[in-house]
């Protein structure tokens, strides 16, 4: 099946595309020893995980929902890790995030204080949720029987180690396993668990221009601690420390980040295990200073002896991915207006969010070509618009538009606002052939409202 057989509206995840930014952030993690992680918040696409565990560390979760998926489809699978931080944490996710989660960041003195024994008991208990007792074994090993039991085993070092699952003796993937004794603690064994405690700081050097809903570091922000509620108790406590302050930005701005990091918490970096510079890296962007983050990242590293972690979640699945939407009906009111099978309020929300402009293959600027239109929804809200776009050529109701970069933010956002079905979700890999992932219906809109 080619996509433009595919069911309309259908998000349709490039593959071939994926991979590409993959290589890029593999390569990241090959030259400076970081670890990067999948920010599951932006793309949860997890039919794509086990291409995903080739490349990075894991995956990073904004609360229990989400470290669960990452558990269950990246952790326990492939050995990778899996890490959670929220603004609060409620109690009844505590003992759960701790038995399957790698870090858990707290947000505040008065949450780590709250759940600290909870994470103790669970480190004392050294078991990884109900993980499965699958092993790494070397790649010199050609007897996969000697590693299938259910009783779990040491991780043999290896540049290369194979996953198998002792349910059925099935080699689930290749791994490049980059893990020293450490860290080794985050392959899922059942014995070597130990979550690691880190805070949310809050550097307070604001980088950014034109987000203020994404700025964590705007005046009155909720997230992270700041230099004056930092002390010693808290120290006592935790691992690392945590900052996440970018959003869709070069590695210009995480130099100017770190240089407010270094200057309000250098004294305590070199008392750390690790560092996480969150996420917003636009790693994969074209134009994005590749060179200048790994000489930021072997800085840190070599300055204060610390395992770094970035969590980037554009930048994994950044141009990976299409909206595939059909012209219902064209009416006019001053402008051409296309009414689409597709929604900007329900299926693309950023788009009226943040607001911005979703790139359409084969169009222009309104006025750019000789055809211009408003591109509208099938919602009764009056402001469900997604832009003004010009084209080449005329269109007609039944034409198919193939809005692109709509692998990130849309799935894991989408919602059923007026009864209007969610898309299909679809793969389509190098070759340009598409497979059907999920298909959703009725019930998926019902079993949601009562």
């Amino acid at each position: 099946m080619k996509i433009n057989e595919l069911p309309t509206p259908c998000y349709v995840i490039d593959e071939g595309r994926l991979e590409e930014n993959l290589k890029i952030l593999k390569n990241v993690e090959d030259r400076t020893g970081a670890h990067i992680l999948l920010a599951q918040k932006c793309f949860s696409g997890f039919c794509e995980y086990p291409l995903i565990a080739e490349y990075i560390s894991g995956t990073t979760a904004s609360g229990l929902y989400e470290a669960r998926l990452g558990y269950e489809e990246m952790a326990s699978r492939f050995g990778r890790e899996n890490h959670v931080y929220s603004p609060a944490y409620r109690e009844e996710d505590m003992e759960e995030l701790a038995g399957i989660c790698d870090h858990i960041v707290f947000n505040s003195k008065a949450q780590l204080l709250k759940y600290k024994t909870v994470i103790d008991a669970a480190n004392v208990a050294g078991n990884r949720g109900t993980a499965l007792h699958s092993d790494a074994y070397s790649a010199g090993s050609t007897d996969i029987s000697d590693y299938s039991s259910n009783e779990p085993s040491d991780v043999v070092s290896s540049a290369v180690n194979i996953r198998v699952n002792p349910d059925n003796n099935c080699i689930l993937s290749d791994m490049h396993y980059r893990y020293s004794d450490k860290d080794c603690s985050s392959l899922d064994n059942g014995r070597k668990h130990n979550v690691s405690i880190g805070v949310r700081v809050n550097p307070e050097c604001s980088t950014q221009e034109g987000h203020a809903i994404y700025d964590p570091c705007s005046p009155g922000s909720r997230m992270g601690i700041k230099l004056q509620d930092f002390d010693e108790e808290i120290m006592s406590m935790i691992d690392g420390i945590h900052f996440h302050t970018l959003c869709e930005q070069n590695s210009d701005d995480l130099e100017i980040t770190l240089h407010a990091v270094e200057e309000k918490f250098g004294p305590y970096l070199h008392r750390l295990k690790w560092l996480n510079m969150g996420g917003g890296h636009h790693i994969t962007r074209k134009d994005y200073d590749v060179e200048r983050l790994i000489r930021l990242i072997k800085h840190m590293k070599e300055t204060y002896d610390l395992e770094i972690y970035l969590e980037p979640g554009e930048a994994v699945a950044l141009n990976a991915g299409y909206n595939v939407t059909k012209v219902l009906d064209i009416v006019k009111n001053d402008i051409p207006i296309l009414i689409l099978d597709t929604s900007a309020a329900c299926h693309m929300p950023d788009v009226l969010e943040m607001p911005y402009r979703p790139p359409l293959k084969d169009s222009g600027e309104a006025g750019e070509k000789l055809f211009t239109y408003r591109l509208s929804c099938n919602t009764c809200l009056a402001g469900d618009v997604i832009g003004e776009y010009s084209f080449d050529h005329e269109i007609k109701v039944g034409d198919r538009l193939y809005f692109e970069d709509m692998a990130i933010y849309s799935m894991v956002k989408n919602n059923t606002f007026n009864g209007i079905p969610l898309p299909a979700i679809a793969a389509m890999d190098r070759n340009g052939d598409c497979r059907i992932i999920k298909e959703f219906g009725y019930e998926d809109f019902k079993m949601r409202l009562s």
